[in-house]
């Protein structure tokens, strides 16, 4: 998105990456910035709780992802239904990765498990790509994982893809069934990304940003990139984005609560 904003707005756009605590020292860093338009946050479903998500105002949902339910080969099972068969029969015993306690990766699989009355013993990584490795060298047995860091192994046959976390079929990955239609019926979850700026940014300057980025999130080349990356562009007004930060906020409080996890 950067380029074509700063097209737009005839200014640099430096993306500056500041990684820990599943995100919350980035907006940290933003929350705490002027509230003048030019400090924003392109947050990720971990980066927002109960506890700082009144410090920002949303601009607009960028994309809403479903992750991909992935498999070390060496475990066996061919479908949703097997995995939890399998985990059924090994309490415990099966492991999976995520990017960070209370990111998206994390907590779309307590979801599963909590639906599915399983128990997988879970294996917090700092970010994705270590979680990753360990998932290819078979130190982790499955991984509630974004597209974009998967795909290109599944398709070497290195790891394997049983089903995607959305209500509805991946547009960039029809083939695979959802969850909820493979074994675990009522299922859902998605990885986003939005961007927010700092709670005090007038309500006018929120408008615009949001109008300029709904425009660039519209353009058919911006589109195609996120889509071969395996994010579903989405793009939505500052008060639907409010909204669904909230619905999403509760669900996943709910079920932090009923877990007994504490976000980083």
């Amino acid at each position: 998105m950067a380029p074509k904003l700063t097209e737009i707005w005839k200014q640099q756009i430096i993306v500056e990456n500041k990684p820990g605590a599943s995100g919350h020292i980035g907006a940290d860093f933003v929350a705490h910035s002027p509230a003048d338009g030019h400090t924003l946050l392109m947050s990720s479903t971990a980066s927002l709780t109960e506890k700082n998500v009144d410090q920002f105002a949303p601009v607009t949902l960028v994309s809403a992802s479903p992750y991909v339910v992935t498999l070390n080969p060496k475990v066996q099972a061919a479908n949703v239904r097997e995995l939890i068969a399998l985990a059924k029969a090994n309490p415990g015993k099966l492991s999976y990765g995520s990017s960070g306690t209370g990111a998206a990766s994390h907590l779309s699989a307590e979801l599963f498990k909590s639906m599915a009355r399983i128990d997988l013993l879970h294996v917090p990584y700092k970010g994705t790509g270590q979680a990753l490795t360990d998932l290819l060298a078979g130190q982790v047995d499955l991984m509630f994982a974004p597209a974009q860091t998967v795909l290109s192994h599944v398709k070497a046959g290195k790891l394997k893809a049983l089903a995607t976390t959305g209500e509805k079929r991946a547009s960039t990955l029809p083939e695979l069934p959802t969850v909820a239609e493979a074994g675990l019926p009522g299922y859902a979850a998605v990885g986003w990304f939005g961007l927010l700026a700092p709670a005090a940014t007038p309500k006018p300057v929120v408008t615009q940003l949001s109008r300029d980025a709904n425009r660039v999130l519209g353009e058919r080349d911006v589109r195609e990139r996120m889509e071969a990356l395996g994010a579903e562009p989405a793009g939505n007004s500052p008060e639907e984005f409010a909204r669904f930060i909230r619905d999403d906020q509760a669900k996943w409080s709910k079920l932090m609560r009923e877990a007994g996890i504490k976000p980083e």
